[in-house]
């Protein structure tokens, strides 16, 4: 049996593989253990604003590969996982982060509760409904003038507008992708990023709701002899790289 690789090893593995070995079939629950790796991934408040729709069933590959336009990294893909981001569910998730602390700190009351715990379940309780609810965008627009008001006289959040909390949802959900496909690599397996698909028919496949949105579908499967279509290319780290 293959050792798995080191981190070093599993990033320098990793490519965008575009065609799969049709071949060679991949453990789904191999797959399944990379994926709760993907949400040990850093994410915003820890709010977790993310979904994983792990795709074996044949005709929802199909039709999902039509949604991705017939590309071959979802053509020839033995299993697909769709990364969805879910804003809609802050409320529920900064709930489970209150019940999380309350839990941690113990049975007491609000007055026994350190500095440091009040602040912990006030960040959810206060903040976190400060910062995402929104009607149109109107809201956000208000919230980003007052912030950027206050911003004057000293430094302040300001990414609080409806557009700027979607960015903040789909890092987060980039994040948890890497961490997929990082794990992938490291057992062997090849994965391709995919950002090219019809996202509405997407949603419809899978049935998500309006508030979810598609952070990309990631192709699973080993690579074939010609699944990398060349050499990989960076620009010189040195253009990239500032020490400061």
């Amino acid at each position: 049996m293959t050792s798995e690789k080191t981190v070093t090893e599993a990033i320098q593995y990793r490519r965008s593989v575009r065609v799969f070995d049709k071949d060679i079939e991949i453990d789904a629950e191999k797959v399944k253990n990379c994926l709760k790796n993907a949400v040990l991934a850093p994410t915003s408040s820890n709010l977790q604003l993310w979904e994983f729709y792990h795709v074996t069933d044949i005709t929802v590959l199909k039709q999902l590969t039509e949604a991705c336009l017939g590309q071959n990294a979802a053509k020839t893909a033995k299993q697909l996982v769709v990364v969805v981001t879910r804003k809609d569910k802050w409320r529920q998730r900064a709930k489970a982060n209150v019940e999380f602390y309350e839990n941690l700190f113990g049975n007491k009351s609000k007055e026994e509760y350190s500095r440091r715990e009040k602040f912990a379940i006030n960040y959810y309780k206060k903040l976190i409904p400060t910062l995402y609810p929104d009607f149109l965008g109107i809201y956000g627009w208000l919230k980003y003038a007052v912030f950027n008001i206050i911003g004057l006289f000293r430094p302040i959040y300001r990414q609080v507008r409806l557009s700027d909390l979607r960015i903040v949802a789909h890092k987060s959900a980039g994040l948890a992708a890497q961490n997929f496909m990082i794990s992938m690599a490291a057992i062997g397996y090849d994965t391709c990023p995919m950002e090219g698909s019809d996202t509405l028919r997407v949603k419809k496949i899978l049935k998500l709701p309006r508030g979810a949105e598609i952070n990309m579908i990631i192709g699973c499967g080993v690579r074939s002899e010609n699944g990398i279509y060349g050499p990989q290319f960076r620009v010189p780290f040195k253009t990239t790289y500032t020490q400061v």
